[in-house]
């Protein structure tokens, strides 16, 4: 898809007269590329916002209308003002016909429903939203397909999966990388919480519980003090038998 966008031709060079650009609503840029010299230029915030919501705005190829000439512009750079986060400059490079650039492409993935691992509740994990292509500039591709139809839980994509535009080609050429991967769920169940006769017979037992072991204990204490009792009977604490006194004999007279 070609956007149009307008510019006209600036001679502001100061930080005064580029501020003052931006006051009236329009913002600084530049175009270069290509055998004709670079120009300064103003775009109007406006117009320029309807193209630059998106994703794809640094692989847009847009027709530049300069003084009533339209030009194939790419946009390569976008600066931003440091407090209201505003787009304060661009960068437009000419496209020239059969020369290569190099851009970031969005990619898009469809028939998430035709994908037995999601349909069995998988996570679509998204290792790359962009693949940087090497392409001609005339033949700028929007986006990247990715079809997950039959795409099980644990399958992985990789480039050399994936169809790519025509005379595109990826700038990583060492490996064969991964574009997105299916994986397993990761939800866990939670326990299931027990029904009021449950908890009930549950407390029933505690209760049961707590009063055998109250008498168990309480049956221990009393055949400890008996041990203790007969002990003490055991240990020799008799006591002392009362002497006999033999009855003094009377004395003859």
């Amino acid at each position: 898809m070609i956007n149009n966008l307008k510019a006209v031709k600036r001679e502001t060079k100061t930080a005064g007269e580029l501020k003052g650009l931006r006051i009236k609503g329009l913002i600084p840029a530049i175009l270069y590329g290509g055998k004709s010299p670079n120009l300064k230029l103003s775009i109007e915030e406006k117009s320029f916002n309807n193209i630059y919501n998106s994703d794809t705005f640094l692989s847009t190829i847009i027709d530049l209308e300069i003084e009533g000439k339209k030009e194939k512009v790419i946009p390569r750079d976008v600066s931003y003002h440091v407090v209201s986060e505003k787009p304060a400059h661009i960068d437009f490079m000419r496209i020239i016909q059969g020369s290569k650039v190099i851009l970031e492409i969005p990619v898009i993935f469809k028939n998430n429903n035709d994908s037995p691992g999601l349909k069995k509740g998988g996570v679509l994990n998204i290792v790359r939203r962009k693949v940087q292509l090497e392409c001609k500039a005339e033949n700028i591709p929007e986006n990247i397909i990715v079809d997950l139809s039959g795409l099980d839980i644990g399958a992985s994509v990789k480039i050399s999966s994936v169809k790519l535009p025509e005379n595109a080609k990826p700038t990583i050429t060492d490996r064969d990388f991964v574009v997105a991967t299916i994986a397993p769920p990761t939800i866990v169940k939670e326990p299931e919480k027990p029904t009021e006769e449950a908890a009930a017979e549950g407390a029933d037992g505690e209760a049961a519980t707590s009063g055998e072991t109250a008498e168990a204990a309480s049956g221990k204490e009393g055949e400890a003090e008996k041990k203790d009792d007969k002990g003490k009977e055991q240990s020799g604490d008799k006591k002392p038998a009362p002497d006999k006194k033999t009855p003094d004999k009377k004395e003859k007279k």
